[in-house]
């Protein structure tokens, strides 16, 4: 059940634009985060990235199939950059 919920935000976050999907885009962007979703897949690449996240003070959260759970094809990692939605996604997968 907290799961399907968290999948309605992450939609909603996807279709605000609130989203930066893949380990490319997160590579080099400097903005504000407020949480990071990890596939518990992910390559070596997206485990660095992830680390210098952390690093930054950006929560991170390890889930099972995140491509499932975002609805977004071969999705490994992917971050949010409204705090609302972030803190409520936390809430629902931590």
């Amino acid at each position: 059940m907290e799961r399907d919920k968290a999948k309605g935000y992450l939609n909603i976050a996807h279709k605000g634009g609130y989203l930066i999907i893949g380990s490319d885009k997160l590579d080099g962007y400097d903005k504000k985060l407020y949480l990071t979703l990890l596939d518990n897949t992910v390559g070596k690449t997206g485990e660095k990235i992830a680390q210098r996240l952390l690093e930054r003070g950006v929560r991170i959260v390890r889930v099972d199939n995140l491509e499932e759970l975002s609805s977004i094809k071969n999705c490994k990692i992917l971050a949010v950059k409204n705090k609302n939605l972030a803190d409520i996604i936390y809430e629902l997968l931590k």
